[in-house]
């Protein structure tokens, strides 16, 4: 087994038939088969030795493999049991390389990070399930202060909508809460055809580096993100009205009988009302949420 090389298509095939293991689909499993994309994706790490790695999403090792020829301590997550005998046997002589087999959403993050970062913080990298992107982001920046760099292999899509500028049609709450935990960069683009079996959209490389205690200074930051998600909630709506109409469990204490104060804190912030969320920086939305009382 030591002679396939799981980062070809051939290899990739070989191995998966050898073990009696095929994709799933409900699982989302992709399997990267490019050295050109798997060293991109690691170089992105920026790792020295020392920097111990969390890594999402172990497959058949390919990312594994690369991550454990620089790091001295690598953690895997793998949700899927069956690959079990397969990255056992693999890597049974890398003693620094430890698995960890279940649902990283369900796992208890505190003691992960604590298990595969040591006192240290750490790097995150993972080539993860697209419809499961948003959530395992939102976990990983609520333990953001554990996390050196994140480096994630998503779909294209949602790299756009995370480093969308202000006034693009992409952006949403979710970019700005991206954009405020964390400098977030596309490091490149990936075809559909390095995996097997390749997805039906194209991906992109990118890197979250956290930011404590945000990339703008804002009073509130949980305030800060009732106002945006209110702001996004309706994007048809005037940024007044998406404030007059927030729903719960974001309201911000204003009903439809609020309008003037709602139009005056929006004047203290130096902004107009008739706007629309999308067209507010990060900055913007940080001095709207201040003004608020």
């Amino acid at each position: 087994m030591s002679k396939i090389d799981v980062l070809s298509p051939t290899g990739a095939g070989e191995l998966l038939r050898l073990y009696g293991l095929r994709p799933v689909k409900k699982l989302g499993q992709n399997f990267l088969c490019d050295r050109n994309i798997r060293d991109k994706i690691i170089r992105a790490a920026n790792l020295t030795p020392d920097d111990p790695v969390l890594e999402i999403g172990g497959g058949m090792g390919a990312l594994t493999e690369g991550l454990a020829a620089i790091s001295s301590s690598v953690t895997t997550v793998e949700i899927d049991t069956g690959f079990q005998p397969l990255l056992t046997t693999r890597f049974a002589e890398m003693p620094h390389v430890h698995f960890v087999f279940g649902d990283f959403l369900r796992l208890h993050l505190k003691e992960l990070f604590d298990q595969a970062f040591g006192d240290v913080r750490g790097t995150v990298v993972a080539n993860i399930p697209y419809y499961i992107t948003t959530p395992i982001l939102e976990h990983l920046i609520e333990n953001k202060s554990r996390i050196r760099r994140i480096v994630l292999l998503v779909q294209r899509e949602v790299a756009e909508r995370m480093t969308a500028p202000a006034g693009d049609d992409a952006v949403g709450a979710f970019t700005m809460f991206a954009q405020y935990h964390c400098d977030v960069n596309i490091v490149g683009m990936v075809p559909r055809t390095v995996f097997i079996p390749p997805p039906e959209i194209e991906s992109a490389i990118i890197t979250l580096d956290p930011v404590m205690p945000g990339t703008v200074p804002v009073k509130d930051s949980q305030r800060l993100s009732y106002v945006v998600r209110a702001a996004f909630a309706q994007r048809r709506k005037t940024l007044l009205n998406a404030l007059l109409r927030a729903p719960e469990p974001f309201g911000l204490g204003l009903t439809m009988e609020d309008r003037v104060k709602a139009e005056e804190i929006l004047a203290s912030a130096g902004i107009d009302g008739s706007r629309r969320g999308e067209t507010l920086s990060l900055e913007e939305f940080a001095r709207l949420s201040d003004a608020f009382p």
